[in-house]
């Protein structure tokens, strides 16, 4: 594939990520209805809520508050993986831009580093992936952008994706029991 192919289908991947993290926020409000489907709706907006890259949306708090209605260990898994998709996002802007950044100084010695601690790069990913915090996004776009295989992002971020919304969930959970009880 010609080179200037190969950066178009990059660009066009790069615009795709900002087009729907622009969306899923301007749109986030309309969007935290679709937890009224029940577990379906959690999975969807967990995708939506994760697939915006550093902007925020309500995927946490919709587990918080659904998780007093529903099971929260399926509420948990449903969003765990529904969050796990959605970063795919992240990934793929990294996959879209590593033209742009490939011959940065700390960008090459980022690389190295990584390719030589493939398993402290998937550590990263894990610890990130449990931290509620838009760093998950720079992990994202990091392996994307180092190219590592999109199967071991996934293994390595669905199980720290899924321990955070089962904390977010059974706190959720309990929450409520304990504010009815500390009201009665």
């Amino acid at each position: 594939m010609p080179n200037s192919s190969k950066t178009t289908q990059r660009f066009l991947l790069f615009l795709s990520v900002v087009g729907i993290s622009l969306m899923t926020y301007i749109m986030r409000d309309q969007a935290s209805h679709l937890v009224n489907y029940g577990y379906p709706g959690i999975f969807a907006l967990s995708i939506l809520a994760n697939a915006t890259v550093v902007l925020p949306a309500p995927g946490l708090l919709a587990v918080f508050a659904f998780s007093s209605v529903l099971s929260p260990f399926w509420v948990a898994i449903t969003a765990g993986i529904g969050a796990t998709i959605g970063e795919l996002s992240g990934y793929v802007a990294g996959y879209s831009g590593q033209g742009v950044a490939e011959n940065h100084p700390r960008y090459m010695q980022l690389v190295r580093w990584m390719q030589r601690n493939r398993s402290t790069a998937l550590s990263i990913i894990f610890a990130l992936a449990v931290i509620p915090s838009p760093l998950f996004d720079v992990a994202g776009v990091i392996s994307g952008m180092l190219k590592i295989p999109v199967w071991q992002f996934i293994v390595a971020a669905l199980p720290g994706k899924i321990i955070k919304m089962l904390l977010v969930a059974y706190s959720g959970f309990f929450a409520l029991d304990w504010v009815f009880e500390w009201l009665s």
